[in-house]
């Protein structure tokens, strides 16, 4: 029972075998010779001072049919895994940060990313010491301030600080509209307002961050009339290189990352831009980067760590 990594993630029924990181994290670890545990982080408890989690061994296959199955049900000390990864998506609420104060208490080498670099490492807001490569952009809950931005690029961006998988976005590109934006604001509080950029319409760059270094990228196109590249947003992946400006900025923000103790990471570009959003809780795409370019960057995640 020593060889087992944990997984923290969501309910099996709804992960997606084609798209889902996670699964292909596993099934990676899989074929170096470890179980896999999977657990809800509802379902985490201390009791006798041990850390457990009720969920389920289970076996992970290559097919988008039938792509698991639950070999046991079983409460297991979590602290006996060899890693436990943190991989339920957002939002980053409540939940999220108690699970993370659930796994402060056990060794935190174990636990990837790091559950209390996760709760300090805010994805839009630590964006903020890397204004120097973002368009014009404003962190307020002030709508004179979101007005006075309007008026100074035309055309802005406002999202939510805990927002996720581009949903709640509101694109101002015709009319500032102040009650739009009232209500947005009492919805939110918080906001990042940014300056539109034109080039969105021609998709984003995801660049995955492991172990403080550049793995790669993908390029998202959004589909048709949107300006939203997420895949879950119906956007397409293409495969890319990063040119020696996007490449410079994504080092510089991947050791950064690393000093604060976060070891896997995706970060959005567009036109050469970071738009602020910084993905520690639960990055994902690698499977797209597999099946465009057929490097499994799960090998280097592994690899990282030790993992034999």
């Amino acid at each position: 029972m020593r060889k087992i990594i944990a997984v923290q993630s969501d309910d099996l029924k709804k992960i997606n075998p084609a798209t889902d990181t996670s699964l292909q994290l596993a099934i990676e670890a899989q074929k170096r010779g470890y179980k896999i545990f999977w657990y809800e982080p509802n379902n985490l408890s201390i009791v006798n001072s041990k850390l457990k989690a009720k969920g389920s061994l289970v076996k992970f296959y290559e097919t988008k049919n039938n792509f698991y199955k639950i070999n046991k049900k079983m409460k297991f000390d979590i602290s006996k895994a060899i890693f436990i990864l943190i991989r339920q998506n957002p939002p980053f609420n409540m939940n999220y940060i108690n699970s993370t104060y659930f796994l402060d208490n056990i060794n935190q080498k174990k636990v990837v990313n790091n559950p209390s670099a996760i709760r300090n490492v805010s994805e839009k807001f630590y964006s903020s010491r890397f204004l120097r490569f973002m368009p014009p952009t404003i962190f307020t809950n002030s709508i004179n301030d979101i007005h006075k931005h309007y008026k100074k690029y035309k055309k802005i961006v406002l999202k939510p600080l805990d927002g996720y998988a581009g949903k709640n976005i509101i694109f101002l590109t015709n009319k500032f509209s102040k009650s739009k934006v009232s209500l947005f604001l009492k919805k939110y509080n918080y906001l990042m307002v940014q300056k539109y950029l034109e080039k969105v319409k021609l998709g984003d760059k995801r660049v995955f961050i492991i172990n403080g270094k550049v793995k790669g990228a993908i390029r998202r196109i959004p589909k048709t009339g949107s300006n939203l590249s997420n895949i879950s947003q119906g956007g397409t992946a293409f495969k890319t290189n990063l040119n020696k400006k996007e490449f410079k900025i994504s080092s510089l923000i991947g050791k950064s990352l690393l000093k604060n103790k976060i070891y896997f990471a995706g970060i959005d570009l567009i036109d050469g831009y970071l738009i602020g959003d910084i993905n520690v809780t639960s990055p994902t795409g690698l499977p797209q980067f597999k099946d465009l370019t057929g490097k499994n960057l799960a090998k280097d995640f592994w690899n990282g760590l030790g993992l034999k």
